[in-house]
Parts: C-alpha cells; structure tokens; sequence
C-alpha cells in the first residue's frame, strides 16, 4: 500500500477532547472495484470540506470490506483528513480481523469502528465459533494495538434488544470492553438523544455519545430507514415528507434544512461533535456546512 503525502495521524479521542465543534462525515466503499476510482474522488471533495474526521465502513457481509482499508488510506494519507475504518464481525473470523488489523497500522489507521455487523440472511449466527459480540470485537483489537475505538449505539434501542435496558447493559459490556467513544444510529427528534444521555449516565457510561444525523433527501430514504431500524419519525419531519415527497428538489432543500436545524440545536445544548451520515453525497454535505459556516470553522 503506498502512502502519499504527509501522514495525518490523530486519534479521534483527542478530537473529541477538544472544546472546538467538530464535524465528521461517513463514507463507504464501492461494490465493485471498477468504481474506486469514482469513491476516490467522492474522497477528495468530501475532504475539501474538512470534516473533523471520515468514517468508511465495511461490509458486514464481505461485499465492500477489501476496500474499507483502502478508502481509509486515501482519506489519511493522501487527503490528510483522519480517518475512522470500520470493522464488523458478523461474517469475519479471528484471523480476518487480524489480517485488517495489521493492513490498517502499515497505513497509519489508529481509529477503528468496531462493529458486529448486520447478520446475513439464512445465517445461523450462534456457529460463529469467533465473535458474538461486538464487545468481544472490542477486547480483541484492544489487545493488537494502540488503538482508539468507537462503538455504536441506538438511541432508540437496539431493533434485536427486547428492551431499552437490555440494551444498555450490553453497550457497557463494550466500555467496559476498550470502548473510547460511541456513535449513536441516526434519530429525527433531538429529544430522543438528549433522553438517551441520562439513560446512559445512569449506566455510569462515560465516553463521549456522538450523535449521528442522517439528511434525508428524498421519499425514499425514510421508508427505509423506517423499515430497517424502526425509528420514530416525529409529526414535524413527518409533515415535511409527506409535504415534498413529490417535488424532489424541494425535499432535497427540505432534507438539507431539517438535519442542519437539529445539528445547530444540538451545539446550541453544548453537543461540541456531530456526525452525518452523508451516503456518499458530498453536494449534500457542502451545502449543511455552508448553512453552518459561522458555526462551524473548518480546519
């Protein structure tokens, strides 16, 4: 793998350390590697806009993952933005996750996002003889290396958790595991993440709670977010989809201008770091930091 330019390391933790607003963005990589050299240049513009860090993420299923380390280099090392790669566990092995593990410190990767992954249909998860857990993803990669982790975590409760507190007690387990920071799963009403910080306090979790927000630029977007996770769509947003839903352009500005209105209010409560779930769509990205531009300074 060949490193160009000056290596930009920096853990995430220390980011998050710093008072200043950060805004981080989230990739992921092609299907096909015919279309790399498109997601390289999906990179660069992302990178243009100086996110606090970007995130790739990697195929539970192993479709997209033998890019993940790739995109991630190109992020750091070509790009100078840090980099978060993601890595799940859902359909790797010990010696898959060591394998990435060592790719990812030859490239100077220091932050990874460790995930169990979505399992694949028709699989019999309990024969994964390697990770169950995220958690167990966790301890493991702590134990290669120096590391900064993130985790996730669903405001809303995890869709497999039977409860809100079954839940919560397995995000300690990954605290608990090396965890250093964590990302929650997109939510539409910032009460829901505010409601979920004093559960998670009351857990006595204490790593920063990135809050994850997802601008939704067309109809389509939210039936599925709704089918895959089940998150509660307020009556406000709800009235802005079904008001735009067939005049595409006027539901991308709608989109655009809900997330940035829940990014401000957020910094507005003392969230100091955010980050969006952009789908490869750094148009989109631009113009929430051009609404933000005299609160958020880039660099």
């Amino acid at each position: 793998m060949q490193n160009l330019g000056q290596v930009k390391k920096m853990k995430i933790s220390e980011l998050l350390g710093s008072e200043k607003i950060g805004i981080s963005c989230e990739l992921f990589p092609p299907k096909l590697g015919s279309q790399l050299a498109n997601v390289k240049d999906v990179v660069k513009e992302m990178a243009d806009l100086k996110p606090s860090y970007m995130s790739i993420t990697y195929g539970a299923t192993g479709g997209t993952s033998e890019y993940t380390v790739d995109i991630a280099n190109e992020i750091q090392n070509v790009n100078h933005i840090p980099a978060l790669a993601h890595l799940t566990c859902a359909s790797s092995g010990k010696e898959k996750v060591h394998e990435v593990i060592e790719e990812l410190k030859e490239a100077h990767i220091e932050n990874i996002l460790a995930l169990r992954g979505d399992i694949p249909e028709n699989a019999d998860f309990t024969l994964q003889r390697d990770y169950k857990y995220a958690s167990e993803l966790i301890y493991d990669i702590k134990a290669q290396g120096d590391f900064c982790i993130g985790g996730a975590c669903y405001p809303e409760g995890h869709p497999e958790a039977k409860t809100m507190e079954e839940d919560l007690i397995h995000l300690k387990d990954k605290v608990d595991a090396g965890c250093d920071f964590l990302t929650t799963q997109m939510f539409f009403d910032n009460n829901i993440y505010y409601n979920f910080m004093y559960k998670v306090l009351q857990k006595n979790i204490t790593v920063p709670v990135i809050p994850g927000i997802m601008p939704v630029t067309n109809s389509g977007q939210i039936k599925k977010i709704i089918s895959l996770s089940g998150n509660m769509v307020p009556p406000r947003f709800k009235a802005i989809v079904d008001r735009f839903a067939d005049n595409p352009s006027a539901m991308r500005q709608a989109g655009i201008a809900y997330a940035a209105e829940q990014i401000i209010d957020l910094i507005a409560n003392g969230v100091n770091h955010i980050h969006i779930y952009t789908m490869n769509k750094p148009g989109v990205a631009g113009e929430i930091f051009n609404l933000l531009s005299e609160i958020y300074v880039r660099g």
